[in-house]
């Protein structure tokens, strides 16, 4: 755990990344390139149609949504009990990246929905649930957003993504429920119920999604990191 922490420094985090950080890039825009010439040289399915192809956006951005919580999750646990000086900023940093992937995950799943189940929603608990994810990326934004002191506003914001964190199971085990979303068709016991012509493009486009993120996040801690440090040398001129 120390050399984590060690290496979690944010100094040693900005040398870190600004070496990492072109490597990520590049391999996120050939992951999303390749995601995109599968995804529409897949074929049609044989009751959804080009509709099937909606998967390849909506599936990575709701897989990429969940992830990002379980981070920022993790990140205020280690902001809360350990106090470590990164983590606040590396759980403030991926909460709007979070709700963005959310936000994109409702609209294609909404616009899969309308051909597949005849509505554009329904109140059921995969869906709710997937819903009250949003709600918990913005509440936790407005946390930060209301409260002036950056130590409390990250300790409030931070029990608020821990308890907020019971949402990710539901999310995961309500397509078991009653619902009209289909049920688990990949990591699930006995294999994937998918084509593997349809799978790999999936994959790849989860791929592209995931590094996506990590790409955003680190430029956000990176940016984080950079105005607060501006911030401290402008509080101290002002002392001076």
């Amino acid at each position: 755990m120390a050399s984590l922490f060690a290496y979690a420094n944010p100094k040693r985090f900005m040398d870190l990344s600004a070496a990492v950080l072109p490597w990520l890039v590049a391999a996120t825009v050939a992951a999303l390139f390749a995601g995109l010439v599968l995804g529409f040289a897949s074929p049609p399915d044989y009751q959804q149609g080009d509709t099937v192809k909606l998967m390849y956006l909506h599936v990575p951005a709701a897989w990429t949504a969940m992830m990002a919580y379980g981070l920022l999750a993790l990140a205020s646990l280690f902001s809360l009990v350990w106090r470590h000086p990164l983590a606040d900023v590396a759980a403030k940093a991926a909460a709007p990246l979070g709700a963005t992937f959310t936000l994109l995950g409702l609209v294609t799943g909404s616009l899969w929905g309308r051909p597949m189940w005849g509505a554009w929603w329904v109140w059921d608990a995969r869906l709710t649930s997937f819903l009250l994810l949003l709600f918990l990326y913005l509440g936790y934004m407005a946390l930060w957003n209301a409260i002036e002191d950056e130590v409390r506003a990250a300790r409030a914001a931070a029990i608020l993504a821990l308890v907020g964190a019971v949402n990710l199971p539901v999310i995961e085990f309500s397509v078991n429920w009653h619902t009209l979303h289909q049920g688990e068709s990949i990591f699930r016991a006995g294999g994937p119920t998918i084509a593997s012509v349809f799978l790999w493009p999936l994959f790849v486009s989860m791929a592209g999604y995931t590094l996506l993120f990590f790409t955003l996040w680190t430029i956000r801690i990176r940016t984080e990191i950079l105005e607060r440090r501006i911030r401290s040398l402008l509080l101290g001129g002002a002392a001076a």
